[in-house]
Order: C-alpha cells, then sequence, then structure tokens
C-alpha cells in the first residue's frame, strides 16, 4: 500500500462544496488535497449540472463587481424565512442561519475568484434573488484557481475509509483510498467529506424511497453514491436528515437515465399536469415555481408508469421553458395530444380540461411574475394561482417523470462544519460540506439553495479546520 504525506488536509470531493473546502485550504496554505471519485472529465459531482445560486440581493457586494439583480430587495431574512417555510419548519435553524448570512460574502469571494454570473433569469416565474451560472465553467474555473495556489486534484480516487490516530482522542488523520486500482493512504492533519449524497444508488434509493425508485433517473453524475458518508457513520458519525427525502425535480420524460443536467420544462404552474387516468392530480399553481418544482418530481414519479402529461394551449406555449430532449406534440384537441404522448385515457383528459376551464375565473388578470391570485375552485385539486383557461387550439403537450437531484440525508455538523458523534460531540480532525451533510432540507427545497449550501459549508470547513491546526499547533508548542 502506497502512503502519501505532506498535506495538511484532504478533501473527498470536488463539486461546490469540494471545491470551496479546497480553494480557501489553498488560500490559507494547507496543501490541500481533492481526491475526486470521477475520471477527469467527469469532474464535479453534482455541480457540473448546475445552474443556479440563491442569494441575498440586500446589502450584496456583487453591484460593486458589475453585477445587478433582478430583484434587488431579498433579504438575508426573506431567505431564512423561505428555507424554513418550505421545509416546514424542520431545518436546523442554526445550520439556516449561518448559511444565508454568509451567503452573499461567500458569492463575493467566488467572484474574486474568477466565477462569472449570469444575472439575467432565464425564464419568467423566479421571485427571488438568485444568479446562474453554467456549472461545467464552474469547475475548471475553480480547480484552475485551485492548482495555481498549489492545490493538487487527484481523479480516478475513491475514498473507501477514515484513518484514525491510536490514542484515546482517535483524531481522522487521513484517508484511505483507491486510486487507479491502486490503495493509497493521503495521511493529513485534517479531512473535509464534501462528496455528495448517495442518490445515485440504486440500492440505497430503493431502501430509503421505496419500490420502484431503483428506476428513477439521476439527473447528474452517476458517481454519487454515498461511501463516504458511510465511511464517517463507521467511525461514530451520526446520521441526521431526512433520508427519505430529496430533490426530486419534474423533468421531461425522455430524458437520459443519468447526466442529463436540468431537463425541466418550467412553465408547468401556467398550464395543467395530467396522469394515465386524464386526471389532474396536483395544483400546479400553488406556489412560484421555485418552491414546488423540487418536490413535485416525487408526486409525478409515483404516477401510473411514472409518467405524467404537461398540457399547454396556444397562449401559455410562450410561457413553456422546455430544456429536456423531447419534441413538443401539436393537436386541435386535448385528446389527440395525449393520444399520441401515450396517455392511456386520453378522452378523460379532454373533460379534465374543460372542466378546469369552466372553474376557471371570467377574465382574469394573469401575471407570471407573481402569485396572482386567479384560482380555480370547484374542482379537485383546485388551482390556485394562474388559473387561466385553456382554450386556444392548437394544444401542445410534453411528457414528464421526476428525476433525483440530491438526497436530503448526511452527516450531523455544527455551524463550523465540525462533524457530531452519536454522543453530539464533535469528532477531531473531520468535517463535512454540501450534501454529504443532513439536517437543512426537508419535504421541499427552496430552488438554488442547494449550490449557495455547498459553497458556504464548503468555504468553513477548511476555515475551521485551519483554526484547528493551529491551535494544536499552539498546544504541542505549549506542552514542548
Amino acid at each position: 500500500m502506497h502512503v502519501i504525506d505532506g498535506h495538511d488536509l484532504v478533501v473527498v470531493g470536488c463539486g461546490m462544496a469540494g471545491l470551496a473546502a479546497g480553494l480557501r485550504a489553498a488560500e490559507l496554505d494547507l496543501n490541500p488535497v481533492l481526491l475526486e471519485k470521477t475520471p477527469r472529465e467527469e469532474r464535479g459531482g453534482q455541480t457540473r449540472y448546475v445552474q443556479s445560486f440563491r442569494i441575498p440581493s440586500a446589502d450584496s457586494g456583487l453591484p460593486e463587481r458589475g453585477y445587478e439583480f433582478d430583484i434587488s430587495d431579498y433579504s438575508a431574512d426573506d431567505y431564512y424565512d423561505d428555507i424554513m417555510h418550505q421545509t416546514s419548519g424542520k431545518a436546523d435553524p442554526d445550520i439556516a442561519r449561518t448559511l444565508v448570512d454568509l451567503a452573499s460574502p461567500t458569492a463575493e469571494w467566488l467572484t474574486d475568484h474568477g466565477v462569472d454570473w449570469d444575472m439575467e433569469p432565464p425564464h419568467v416565474g423566479y421571485t427571488v434573488a438568485r444568479t446562474f451560472i453554467d456549472g461545467e465553467d464552474l469547475v475548471p474555473t475553480l480547480i484552475e484557481r485551485i492548482e495555481e495556489l498549489d492545490g493538487e486534484i487527484v481523479y480516478n480516487a475513491e475514498a473507501r475509509d477514515l484513518k484514525e490516530s491510536d490514542d484515546a482522542e482517535r483524531r481522522v488523520t487521513g484517508v484511505e483510498a483507491l486510486v487507479d486500482g491502486e490503495r493509497v493512504i493521503y495521511e493529513a492533519d485534517a479531512v473535509v467529506i464534501a462528496s455528495g449524497g448517495y442518490e445515485s444508488d440504486e440500492r440505497k434509493r430503493t431502501v430509503y424511497y421505496g419500490d420502484g425508485y431503483d428506476e428513477m433517473t439521476v439527473r447528474g453524475s452517476p458517481y454519487n453514491t454515498g461511501g463516504p458518508i458511510d465511511m464517517a457513520l463507521d467511525i461514530g458519525a451520526r446520521a441526521t436528515g431526512q433520508w427519505s427525502g430529496a430533490h426530486m425535480s419534474l423533468i421531461d420524460g425522455n430524458s437520459p437515465p443519468a447526466r442529463g443536467g436540468a431537463n425541466r420544462i418550467d412553465g408547468y404552474q401556467y398550464c395543467v399536469v395530467l396522469n394515465h387516468d386524464g386526471e389532474r392530480f396536483v395544483d400546479e399553481g400553488q406556489d412560484a415555481r421555485a418552491h414546488t418544482y423540487a418536490k413535485f418530481g416525487r408526486l409525478f414519479f409515483e404516477e401510473e408508469d411514472h409518467e405524467v402529461f404537461l398540457i399547454a394551449d396556444s397562449e401559455m406555449e410562450e410561457y413553456l421553458w422546455p430544456q429536456g430532449p423531447s419534441d413538443p406534440v401539436y393537436a386541435d384537441t386535448v385528446a389527440e395530444v395525449l393520444d399520441e404522448l401515450g396517455c392511456k385515457h386520453p378522452e378523460k383528459g379532454q373533460e379534465t380540461v374543460e372542466a378546469y376551464n369552466d372553474a376557471c375565473p371570467d377574465d382574469p388578470e394573469f401575471d407570471p411574475e407573481t402569485l396572482d391570485g386567479n384560482n380555480a375552485e370547484g374542482i379537485e385539486p383546485p388551482k390556485s394561482n394562474w388559473a387561466v383557461p385553456l382554450d386556444n387550439p392548437p394544444y401542445v403537450g410534453y411528457p414528464l417523470t421526476g428525476g433525483i437531484t440530491f438526497a436530503f440525508g448526511g452527516v450531523a455538523t455544527t455551524t463550523d462544519a465540525e462533524v457530531l458523534d452519536t454522543r453530539e460531540e464533535t469528532i477531531p480532525g473531520l468535517y463535512a460540506a454540501g450534501n454529504s451533510v443532513g439536517g437543512l432540507f426537508y419535504d421541499n427545497y427552496p430552488g438554488g439553495t442547494g449550490l449557495t449550501n455547498a459553497a458556504v459549508y464548503g468555504k468553513i470547513a477548511a476555515e475551521s479546520a485551519a483554526d484547528e491546526l493551529e491551535h494544536r499547533a499552539a498546544r504541542a508548542e505549549a506542552d514542548d
């Protein structure tokens, strides 16, 4: 077995959390090494497939750096309220508070290291301050900067075990990894687990979500199988969070089984979604798109054949934003569209849309940018906003399903990214960030928060490790 020393910090993972930890560690002269499970051409985990950060725009320093928000008054308190509301009040309040307070400073820090933002919302329906980015550009930008600061990236490096000291402290002292088929021990003074969740493991999806979830599309990397989370649990880390929960987005029904990226069809909130019985089963307009797309995916996937159908008319089509591989299906009637899409009861779908149209308010003042209050009542389920009749042919339809983005369970940490054990005590030398951590997301997810969470706590993890090493060195000097 090959042993490599000389690194103060080992970072497991090369997505946003790992990149933030590695970059900050390199700034702090910790000589970090990042262990990336994938080949170089697939580096970046889920981050290579992402699109957005959610950032408080009020008092942000990004305008000073040449970026103007479309929504300028979104505060850290607003962000905190969104997290708590969308997670049914179950999010760890301290973890959430730290996240929202450091979101803007962290975005500014990334900007100063070369990250470029697209501030123009790509489509209607964005009601919070968000910056948009191409993950395939973000990953190499940050890796290049890490390497400029003498950090190291090792590819085809699958972390297998954490190493601990033999004394009573049982401090984490490194990582055993399989690198190009060879067992290698990377000795270090601290380790950051930033390797994403367990969402790409078919067995774990079935265990945590139920029968049939082995068939669910993985929107991003197929490599996120949760091994580094398991190795932390093996040395006593506490499991926390909603292990049966996940960011499951609604996506194009013809999306590839993995690596597809967004593949969403936004604008569904202005239209209707029908199942194979030709029935509506969800309030499409219950909230803004950013607050529903990550939970609707699960509802859509659990319908018959893991498939449902989006129907719009010629007026609402302009508000659709299809990002997947399917071509639109057009016809003069809803039944014809559904029949071509493969719906088992297209005539029933026609009746459902007609009943929906009858329930819509007369002369609605449709406003796609806000919760406009145009509601359709007297039908089940009702539609809370954007209830506009679909009565202008030709009609258009797309197939939809659910795809998993990341899981909600993980290890427990402090707000300093220190990993906690089952006694609620910190494990010396071990930190975690990003989707390897549980306790923040439950039931739902405020769009754009995953990447922000990873960046904030990846940076914190490196800073906490640096503080620990400094204190440890001071204690050793005092003992001498």
